[in-house]
């Protein structure tokens, strides 16, 4: 947790967050309900575009403002993990991205997801988030995007196809790999002693 960070609801990072939040829903809409159109596709591109974007920013505006807050801490994250979910869902229901590598990728989430309670209950919060997991969740967010363009035709999508493939296979190494860096984290928080309460002075 960022030291000094607030309980504070209303500010401008988590009102971005929120605003992110809304638009997974719609990309999924956007990338199934078009039955591949380019038009829908297009539109998909962009509201992945401004999601990666927004994530920057109330990031670069949690410090310009001080206003991290607790709430900021999760939701940013949580947001991230639900893009990559609903990309690689989508994809792989398009038959864009293999059904293994959903299972790989989602799996990852999920063995992280299944630990939370047990650091709980030691008195622990999820691990901090390291540099290399930020920029896993960079390249995998501009892998789809990427990907879709490929699908299409022209000078456009023969650029995207082989750097949507560098991205996919750069960004899934190191997500799976920043994904056992947080298990080892976890591992080491579980066997380190239980932290015990302060005695009151009599």
């Amino acid at each position: 947790m960022v030291e000094g960070a607030s309980t504070r609801v209303l500010t401008v990072p988590n009102l971005l967050s929120l605003l992110r939040l809304a638009g997974v829903p719609l990309f999924l809409w956007l990338l199934l309900a078009g039955g591949g159109a380019p038009v829908t596709d297009v539109w998909a591109i962009i509201v992945l575009a401004l999601g990666g974007i927004s994530d920057w920013a109330d990031g670069k505006l949690a410090r310009l403002l001080n206003q991290y807050s607790r709430l900021g801490e999760l939701l940013d994250p949580a947001v991230d993990r639900l893009y990559i979910l609903a990309a690689l869902l989508g994809l792989g229901l398009r038959g864009v991205v293999p059904w293994w590598a959903v299972a790989v990728l989602v799996g990852r989430d999920l063995v992280l997801a299944a630990c939370l309670p047990l650091l709980r209950r030691r008195g622990y919060g999820p691990p901090p988030v390291v540099y290399l997991g930020k920029a896993a969740t960079f390249l995998l967010l501009w892998t789809f995007p990427l990907l879709l363009g490929g699908l299409q035709t022209g000078w456009f999508a023969d650029l995207c196809r082989p750097t949507g493939y560098a991205f996919a296979v750069w960004g899934s190494a190191l997500y799976l790999y920043t994904g056992a860096l947080y298990l080892a984290q976890i591992v080491r928080a579980l066997r380190a002693p239980r932290a015990q309460p302060v005695e009151p002075p009599h």
